[in-house]
């Protein structure tokens, strides 16, 4: 396994050499840019589970209390997010240093400045006094089930009565566990969506 291969996207600081792409993204009228790098998910494409869950978030309604992508990477569903609802603040987290930077240049390169981006271990630099109306996340897989089942039951925590947690998960990497997590957690989980595989899961808090 090559040094660039063995680096996770899930790392702090991953040291994989860089190699930087654009790439282009349109959904529902709104067409993004992204910088992407080694060292991140799916630094060729928006991978198509995030493409799944920008679609479908794009159609739900939550109360009006702030929007928090947890594990944003280089920012597609957090930017998607602030665009769609320029009247929300969307805060999106992540460990991997070099995605937030790049998150933060591809807020500037798309004019979106409703965004708040800094690093947070799941949810452990989020203002605990504060909850949000919608949680977005395509968990890292690859990170292990303890750090995705953290995703999934803590953002109870961190959302507002009525507010939505929205997950894209594939069949084959834990979308079952994932909602009987959720349903034990929420009291509820709906599949608002599956493609090619992937499940869009939302839960009500």
């Amino acid at each position: 396994m090559s040094a660039e291969k063995n680096q996770m996207y899930f790392a702090v600081n991953p040291d994989a050499a860089h190699d930087e792409h654009v790439v282009d993204y349109h959904v529902a009228d709104v067409d993004l840019k992204f910088n992407t790098d080694a060292g991140v998910f799916s630094k060729m494409r928006v991978d198509y589970g995030s493409g799944v869950l920008i679609k479908a978030m794009h159609n739900v309604t939550f109360p009006d209390a702030g929007i928090l992508d947890v594990g944003t990477g280089y920012g597609p569903l957090g930017l998607f997010a602030a665009k769609f609802w320029p009247n929300q603040t969307v805060e999106m987290v992540d460990v991997n240093e070099r995605g937030l930077k790049l998150a933060k240049r591809n807020a500037q390169l798309n004019h979106i400045d409703n965004v708040e981006i800094y690093s947070s271990d799941v949810y452990a630099q989020v203002d605990k006094s504060k909850k949000f109306g919608l949680i977005i996340t395509n968990p890292p897989i690859r990170a292990g089930k303890k750090v995705v089942s953290a995703i999934l039951a803590g953002a109870a925590d961190h959302l507002v009565k009525d507010g939505i947690l929205l997950v894209v998960i594939q069949k084959k990497q834990g979308e079952p566990s994932a909602r009987k997590l959720l349903k034990a957690t929420f009291g509820n989980c709906e599949i608002l969506q599956r493609d090619k595989g992937y499940y869009i899961l939302k839960a009500q808090k």
